[in-house]
């Protein structure tokens, strides 16, 4: 697959930097809905690829912040974390992917790292027990009906091809009341870069072709969740902006990261015009902003790009996505008719400020 083909086999990569950081604002997310006490004990990652959500699960920062067990100010021991689990009270989490290369891509670096530090590793381990698969995302989950408690994937949805059927197994998988929490790129997703490489194809060819994604509005992912079952959905976008030195570089690392064109109409080669075009398209229309100088017009700097700070700017649209399990508990609209008041009987009273 092409996330095979683009990934160097190289402990902790420092291209790792995006999905890492999505990794741990996805996991932040479970802070606001795990409101049970028990947590969410069983949890499946789909598309774990190299465990960047293990690794913001069991990581320190905010791990028991408001958990008070009677131990004072004192920090928890070994068997009281174990008792907890990790981030959202999970205790095991079943990592799956259909790479193996990126499923074991950092074991033998984990198993050197923990050898150094002592029991890290194992201290981890008593957290948040994991267990790693390898099998097809495509294909029915080798799990029987409502076996997890929580169902959580980062970055990985945009390699479905039929996405529909995967959400069906997951909610097949979950246990009643059962969560679906997600991440996923959206189709705001590089927008500099593919305006930027349809400007120079046009000049250089006359036409255009497919350079960035696929990826999904944000409008498709509330009538997927819907359309397979899924309850109380909630969505919410945010936007993540890195500069890098020129698009050059930004293409080398999404081919590094692993997030290169996976399109299937786009075109087997691309001239070396186009590229260098776009190149220099993007850098006129994208520079990273420098707020301690002025725009080009400014005339304290005389408006010369040479001494304003070089560089261009890449946006991402991630959309974060939260649905739940049908479940007796929870809220649902009344039934068509059983208002017992008309909406011309409801008064709005104004009232002023200073009252």
């Amino acid at each position: 697959t092409s996330r095979d083909n683009n990934i160097a086999f190289k402990p902790k990569l420092p291209y790792d930097y995006f999905h890492k950081e999505v990794a741990n604002r996805l996991v932040e997310r479970l802070d606001d809905i795990c409101v049970r006490e028990e947590g969410f004990p069983l949890t499946l990652e789909i598309g774990a690829g190299a465990g960047f959500v293990y690794e913001a699960i069991v990581s320190d920062s905010g791990l028991y912040p408001d958990i008070d067990i009677g131990v004072g100010n004192d920090e928890l021991s070994l068997m009281e974390k174990e008792y907890l689990g990790g981030r959202g009270g999970i205790r095991k989490l079943v990592q799956l992917d259909s790479s193996s290369e990126m499923l074991h891509r950092d074991d033998l670096f984990r198993e050197l790292s923990a050898g150094q530090a002592g029991n890290g590793d194992k201290t981890n381990s008593s957290v948040c027990e994991t267990y790693k698969l390898v099998a097809e995302e495509e294909q029915p989950l080798p799990f029987p009906d409502g076996t997890f408690d929580l169902v959580i994937s980062s970055m990985a949805f945009h390699w479905i091809n039929d996405l529909p059927r995967l959400l069906t197994e997951i909610k097949r998988t979950l246990k009643p009341d059962g969560c679906f929490l997600f991440a996923l790129p959206g189709g705001n997703t590089l927008p500099e870069l593919r305006s930027s490489l349809i400007l120079a194809e046009l000049e250089r060819t006359g036409g255009v072709s497919t350079h960035v994604g696929p990826y999904m509005d944000i409008s498709d992912v509330g009538s997927l969740l819907t359309g397979t079952g899924f309850r109380l959905p909630t969505i919410d976008v945010d936007e993540i902006q890195i500069g890098y030195p020129n698009m050059m570089v930004l293409m080398e690392h999404l081919g590094r990261m692993g997030e290169g064109n996976a399109s299937v109409n786009r075109r087997d080669r691309v001239g070396l015009g186009t590229f260098l075009g776009g190149a220099c398209i993007y850098r006129e229309l994208y520079p990273v902003e420098n707020p301690d100088k002025g725009g080009e017009n400014d005339e304290s700097d005389g408006g010369c790009a040479s001494e304003r700070e070089e560089g261009v700017v890449a946006s991402a649209q991630i959309i974060y996505g939260i649905a739940w399990k049908e479940h007796e508990s929870q809220q649902t609209p009344l039934e068509r008719g059983s208002a017992t008041r008309k909406m011309s009987e409801i008064s709005v009273t104004k009232t002023s400020g200073r009252d």
